[in-house]
């Protein structure tokens, strides 16, 4: 029995751009479903679960944002990349807040959305399998469930994105120690590029955000080299 291909669900409005990454990804032995519009994709969601979805940000009628947004919704640990050529840093974070995974800015190479679509696969098995970490970690008052993306605080539970949960499993393996920023970048992304490390910025910030909840929980940035995950100690 031949193996089940990664399914991937491509919205994209420009058919030639369409064709030529449909194409391209058949051919390194994915399975593709293309629409030109959120509304199609939507549809078959109701039937068909991709591995994986590559949302164009500019679309007609439903935005890839407000896509992404209705995708997460039904499926909070699905993989979503955006395409765009957006990248302001108001964009990053409304495409992470949508919903978004990553983010591959336009122009860009079928080589580069592989690498980008391996990775996203990756972390999120590995994530579902609760092999990336412990079950949970104790974080001052809040306990971090690596599997599950998920961070508990007096009774709260807050859902981290695959990414985010990535980013402070390898902060919180290294608490109150010094983390590279090129050496977070590779392992998250496999490379440090300035639009990767934008990226990270709007993450980090996302990350503080969702530690507020214990004002003793603070991710130092030291400028220039890396973070310090400060972590009481008991």
């Amino acid at each position: 029995m031949k193996p089940m291909k990664t399914l991937v669900f491509y919205v994209e409005d420009e058919p030639f751009l369409g064709k030529v990454v449909k194409e391209s990804l058949e051919f390194r032995g994915f399975e593709v479903m293309l629409f030109t519009e959120g509304t199609k994709a939507l549809e078959l969601l109701k039937t068909s679960t991709p591995d994986i979805c590559i949302l164009d940000v500019m679309l007609p009628g439903m935005d890839g944002f407000a896509l992404g947004k209705l995708i997460r919704e039904q499926f909070p640990r699905l993989p979503i990349i955006f395409l765009t050529a957006k990248s302001q840093t108001e964009d990053l974070v409304k495409g992470f807040e949508s919903g978004g995974t990553d983010y591959i800015k336009k122009p860009f190479s079928v080589e580069e959305l592989n690498v980008r679509i391996q990775n996203q696969l990756r972390i999120n098995n590995t994530s579902a399998s609760g092999t990336i970490a412990k079950d949970k970690i104790k974080l001052g008052r809040m306990i971090f469930y690596p599997g599950k993306y998920e961070l508990h605080a007096s009774g709260k539970v807050i859902v981290l994105s695959n990414r985010e949960a990535q980013i402070l499993d390898i902060l919180a393996a290294a608490q109150n120690q010094v983390v590279d920023r090129k050496v977070l970048l590779r392992k998250v992304w496999g490379d440090d590029s300035f639009f990767n490390s934008r990226t990270l910025d709007v993450y980090i910030r996302k990350l503080r955000d969702h530690l507020s909840a214990d004002p003793e929980l603070k991710i130092i940035t030291l400028k220039g080299t890396g973070y310090n995950f400060i972590v009481p100690t008991v």
